[in-house]
């Protein structure tokens, strides 16, 4: 599919969701980063920003990207307004292009799922050469579908955490896999709707 597909696909899902003021950050990256040092991390399909405002609040200096215009500016202004815009740097970017530049000490991709092409595997693989020696790489992928979910294919499948380290087949010489699980939890979609969905988490850190 085109780019201009992807686009104004995801810039339309963003205008369409209410502006909300105060966005929760996932689940398990307040689950997995909380004890780490802060650095510098990379939040790659920041949506709302939820992650990203989170670690700039515990001290991470945060780049954040979205293919979506209307995600990234509404971040910029939400950092700005919660006296953290010296510490968010928000940016539309196409992760089929080129990675993002910089050298990070944590890399995050929550539920980084698209209906347009898109080579995870060469992103998530380009996600870990970027780590520093220490930093870590974070995906969390759905493992099952919650009903407010854009894709209701009830066909899909969600490869394993462990397919997705194969797939991104990185040398284990320099990085070591610490969690590759599916935990449960009750999560709570558009409207206060909640439901129990699995997560597919993947957490590699780089050695050397």
């Amino acid at each position: 599919m085109k780019t201009t597909d992807a686009v104004t696909f995801w810039d339309d899902l963003y205008a369409s969701r209410p502006e909300g003021t105060d966005p929760r950050p996932n689940a398990r990256l307040t689950e997995v980063v909380a004890a780490l040092p802060p650095g510098d991390a990379l939040d790659l399909g920041c949506g709302d920003g939820g992650d990203a405002l989170w670690l700039a609040g515990r001290g991470w200096r945060t780049t954040a990207v979205d293919i979506s215009a209307v995600a990234v500016e509404r971040l910029a202004a939400r950092a700005r307004s919660a006296g953290l815009g010296d510490r968010v740097t928000a940016a539309r970017h196409d992760l089929r292009g080129p990675f993002p530049a910089g050298a990070f000490d944590l890399v995050s991709a929550h539920y980084l799922h698209t209906p347009f092409d898109l080579d995870r595997a060469v992103v998530l693989r380009s996600a870990a050469h970027a780590l520093r020696p220490g930093g870590r790489l974070l995906v969390v992928d759905h493992g099952s579908t919650a009903p407010w979910s854009w894709n209701q294919d009830p066909d899909v499948r969600y490869p394993s955490p462990r397919e997705v380290a194969a797939g991104i087949d990185l040398d284990a010489a320099t990085w070591v896999v610490e969690r590759a699980d599916a935990p449960r939890r009750t999560a709570t979609g558009p409207g206060g709707r909640t439901a129990e969905v699995v997560d597919h988490v993947l957490l590699v850190r780089r050695t050397g």
